[in-house]
């Protein structure tokens, strides 16, 4: 049991640093993933990946849903809370197995490389490019806005285009240094929350103006409908989605230990505070019917009260997205980094540039993957299938830091929660992947079957062993390839 504990604790901490004469190496020289991602930087990454296009484009649906202004904002608020509660959990999941790659590795750790297989298929094959790709394409949509009227959008040629130089460049950027890629993030996540300041501030100086006729009888139309309230509380967390997105990076962060508690403490809560003083400021400015009536809110908002600066809105929502585009990049290479390090996917994937201590493989094979989905016909319908896979793993994850709380219950946990918070969030997690099912029968169904194909590609690829040499020999001289060409080598292991 000490060997098998013991093999588990370096699964579950393989950044771990080595120790000589009782102090810390810091050697430089290996060829491995450095933790440079400070705390003002795991602050930035969540904060940026969090406000996305959402809260700039659709607050209509949680009001739509809702009935209402009053229950629209408690909807917003309950569902911050909910993600700081599946936040401070996934904290102490973070500093128990400090391995990035987020959900795939606390469910390999928890329940073995099968079910963390599932989600790294799923994830490899729909998630994350499909993801980027939208996101990518709605910055084109919106870099171009300001030449077009809402009558006559942008065509789709240009967005694409605008679409893949974004996610080239970023990769290009990621691939150069983390360094870097940090700094991108910074930069455009202030940019974006900047932008949201000026719709907060624009509000409340029209509240003290006496505005407030919208916000009389704000209760009034209130759904009493259970089941339009937990869809609409699914609309608000879709718009507070990411706020797991640093625990995918956690190797790369300067002290997981003190940063990772640190960061979500600062951000979601930030998040919370603006996107509900966002839609107050919303509501300020028109009324309930105007604001169903718009699809994009933040842009009609800048239209009816900034202007001729109204132009600002829609640059604000194209640099919000490309900020997102360069969070999911950094973040989603981790996950296939550490499923082909594991041995999960080919070898060549777990490579790192010699030169630039980045997973430059794996960044490529993102970039390459999104560039591919922006000639899908239809992209949010292929997002629509894995709409429950979401909460599905998340879900997951926390049934993991639960039976881990039963069966090592001595493993290291520098932070650890309230045992009721990881029950309630487990509790809402299995509700919303039933609400994702009722809602959407046929999409859960394909996804489900796309799902599960991953189950003869993992004993095919990864349980059966004994492939015929040519094979071998063909993946290794790939390998080979994949190495002369970029430059890079497997990640050096410490002494």
């Amino acid at each position: 049991m000490a060997d098998e504990k013991g093999d588990m604790q370096a699964v579950a901490n393989p950044a771990a640093a080595p120790v000589a004469n009782g102090k810390p190496s810091n050697d430089d020289d290996r060829v491995t993933l450095k933790p440079k991602i400070s705390l003002l930087n795991g602050v930035t990454i969540i904060v940026g990946i969090i406000i996305g296009s959402g809260i700039f484009i659709s607050p209509q649906i949680v009001l739509k849903l809702s009935g209402s202004p009053g229950m629209s904002l408690i909807v917003w608020t309950a569902c911050g809370v909910f993600s700081m509660i599946g936040a401070l959990c996934y904290g102490e999941l973070g500093t128990m197995i400090t391995m990035s790659g987020g959900d795939y590795a606390y469910i390999l750790v928890a329940f073995g490389p099968l079910p963390a297989f599932l989600l790294l298929w799923v994830t490899l094959v729909i998630i994350r490019p499909t993801a980027q790709a939208v996101v990518a394409m709605t910055f084109g949509q919106y870099i171009l806005q300001p030449f077009y009227s809402q009558e006559c959008p942008p065509p789709q040629i240009p967005v694409k285009i605008l679409a893949a130089g974004c996610i080239t460049f970023l990769t290009f950027v990621n691939s150069y240094s983390v360094k870097w890629a940090t700094r991108v993030q910074d930069f455009f996540t202030a940019a974006k929350v900047l932008a949201l300041i000026v719709i907060i501030i624009t509000g409340l100086v029209q509240l003290c103006m006496g505005k407030t006729q919208n916000l009389e009888n704000a209760f009034e139309g209130s759904t009493t409908d259970v089941g339009q309230l937990a869809l609409a509380m699914y609309a608000g967390l879709f718009a507070y989605g990411g706020w797991n997105y640093l625990n995918y990076v956690t190797e790369e962060l300067k002290n997981p230990f003190v940063n990772l508690p640190r960061a979500i403490l600062i951000s979601v809560p930030t998040v919370i505070f603006i996107y509900v003083a966002a839609n107050v400021s919303y509501f300020i400015a028109m009324s309930p019917a105007e604001l169903l009536a718009t699809d994009a809110v933040a842009v009609t908002f800048g239209q009816k009260l900034l202007g001729v600066m109204g132009w600002i809105m829609p640059v604000a929502v194209a640099l919000s997205t490309f900020g997102g585009v360069n969070g999911l990049l950094l973040t989603g290479s981790r996950i296939y980094f550490v499923g082909a390090r594991i041995g999960h996917l080919p070898e060549s994937i777990a490579m790192i540039s010699i030169n630039r201590k980045t997973p430059l493989p794996s960044l490529m094979f993102t970039c390459i993957l999104s560039l591919l989905y922006l000639f899908a016909q239809n992209i949010g319908q292929l997002i629509n299938y894995f709409s429950f896979v979401t909460w599905l793993a998340t879900g997951t994850s926390i049934a993991g830091q639960l039976y881990l709380r039963w069966k090592e219950p001595d493993m290291a946990r520098p932070v650890k929660v309230f045992i009721l918070l990881p029950i309630i969030f487990l509790l809402a997690c299995i509700f919303l992947t039933v609400m994702g099912v009722y809602a959407a029968p046929v999409d859960t169904l394909i996804g489900a079957a796309i799902l599960l194909s991953g189950v003869p590609v993992y004993f095919i690829g990864v349980w059966w062993t004994a492939k015929p040499t040519w094979f071998l020999s063909a993946v290794q001289s790939f390998t080979i390839w994949m190495q002369k060409l970029l430059c890079c080598v497997a990640e050096e292991k410490e002494d």
